[in-house]
């Protein structure tokens, strides 16, 4: 009897191996290579057909123009900040992928959007292989949603789930919660291995585009943040959404890092509550409800970001002490700490305020991470206002990317950003000058390099410019 070919397989990169070894030498992850059965090798070429085989045919091209729309109207949820992350609603046949840390929230919001779906008469079924059924009619239960005409199941198997989606009457928008608990009987292995993630996620995207059904899977994340299993599974989906937020704050953020059909890095605001994930239509106001009187504190500066095509305000908290001899501490919430020391080495070295002997610790305040580069000068602004004892003023707003020579350079859409901080009651901002003249209902200070940001703090203090 002929012995069963063995390799073993990456778990985090999907790399093959001819041995086990403690550490992957394509990725470097420590104890994730396991043993999978090999699955059966293609035809060594095309020429050598074989009995049954015939030569491909040839493709039946047609001008780009003379081939028709493939996005259809979209199914509008009725939870608009989920709807805007989408980019306007649900496209059928697409295949969305939600990820985040467990407990965030990521079962709750599908089962808020299909149980309004349901709502308005559309067909949406809820596949769990995580919970029995009961356990989901608890949760509907809590969030008020126990009355919806949803159909719900517990299925693991993907050949049972497909047939479902090929029935005359399968539904319109299907939720499979987790892809990592889906499993094809024709593979070898165990569900959540690589190549358990990646056939599975193939057979029902398949599906779902044959039956322009709307697809929404779960995926578990790995303690880096990323989705757990091959990379091949965030290519083989139309939109890839994270679900982002701190446990100690009732904020999530929902973010689109890749979108069909739709922007990205568009991001929809949610607030944790006994009833579910409610909606919040003005994340600045939010975000900067509790800052109070923070403007007489040094430390704090508002910056006027944008995330996709959303402004947002968010309240940037720097804290700068005298550190023991040593090595002094770098703490970073919500930013990249990588950017913080660039900036730090840039006053160290243009400005000549000597960082390098404080602990620095920076915090965005609500929750929120920061990717953008225009926060630059608002991470500035804290750090030199906490150096310095001086405080930004309260009806300031900064925005403006520093670059390793001091000067500040323009970001994008700075009109808007100055529109959103004008309807929160701001009347100034400090922004790097505009290639072009610009209109604003705020007080521009201009700031072309760094050290003028810090002759404002030395000399008189922001409010006297």
């Amino acid at each position: 009897m002929a012995k069963t070919a063995e390799i073993f397989v990456c778990q985090s990169c999907g790399a093959a191996h001819g041995k086990w070894s403690g550490r992957c030498s394509a990725c470097g992850e420590w104890n994730s290579i396991s043993e999978e059965a090999a699955r059966e090798a293609p035809p060594k070429g095309l020429e050598s057909t074989g009995r049954g085989r015939t030569r491909g045919r040839v493709l039946d091209f047609r001008k780009l123009n003379q081939h028709g729309e493939m996005e259809g109207p979209r199914t509008v949820s009725g939870l608009g900040e989920f709807d805007r992350v989408c980019g306007g609603g649900l496209v059928p046949g697409s295949a969305i992928l939600i990820g985040g840390d467990p407990g965030i929230g990521k079962s709750t919001i599908l089962l808020q959007v299909v149980a309004r779906l349901a709502q308005q008469g559309v067909a949406c079924a809820y596949i769990s292989g995580e919970e029995a059924p009961a356990q989901v009619r608890m949760r509907a239960r809590r969030l008020g949603l126990e009355g919806a005409p949803l159909d719900l199941a517990a299925a693991t198997s993907v050949r049972d789930i497909v047939a479902t989606m090929d029935s005359p009457d399968s539904p319109k928008v299907v939720v499979i919660d987790s892809i990592q608990t889906m499993y094809v009987d024709s593979i070898e292995s165990a569900p959540g291995t690589v190549s358990q993630v990646r056939t599975s996620a193939q057979e029902l995207i398949r599906a779902a585009k044959r039956k322009e059904i709307c697809l929404l899977l779960v995926g578990h994340v790995t303690k880096d943040g990323q989705i757990a299993g091959p990379r091949v599974l965030e290519h083989m989906v139309d939109c890839v959404l994270y679900f982002e937020g701190e446990r100690g704050h009732q904020f999530r953020i929902l973010r689109a890092v890749k979108n069909r059909y739709g922007p990205t890095d568009e991001i929809g605001v949610f607030e944790m509550s006994d009833a579910g994930l409610m909606e919040v239509s003005n994340p600045s106001a939010l975000f900067l409800a509790n800052r109070g009187e923070a403007g007489d504190i040094s430390g704090s500066a508002v910056f006027a970001g944008l995330e996709g095509s959303r402004p947002v305000l968010v309240e940037i908290q720097a804290l700068v002490a005298p550190s023991p001899p040593g090595n002094p501490r770098r703490t970073v919430v919500g930013w990249d700490g990588n950017r913080l020391a660039m900036v730090l080495a840039v006053l160290d070295a243009r400005c000549g305020l000597g960082m390098a002997g404080h602990d620095v610790y920076l915090n965005v305040a609500g929750g929120l991470r920061i990717n953008e580069p225009a926060a630059d000068l608002a991470v500035a602004a804290a750090l030199v206002s906490s150096l310095m004892e001086v405080p930004v003023p309260q009806e300031a707003v900064l925005f403006g990317e520093i670059s390793l020579s001091g000067e500040v350079r323009p970001v994008a859409q700075a009109e808007l950003r100055m529109k959103e901080a004008a309807k929160l009651g701001f009347t100034r901002a400090l922004a790097p000058p505009a290639r072009k003249q610009r209109k604003s209902p705020l007080a521009i200070s201009e700031i072309s390099r760094l050290p003028e940001l810090v002759e404002l703090f030395a000399t008189h203090g922001v409010k006297a410019v």
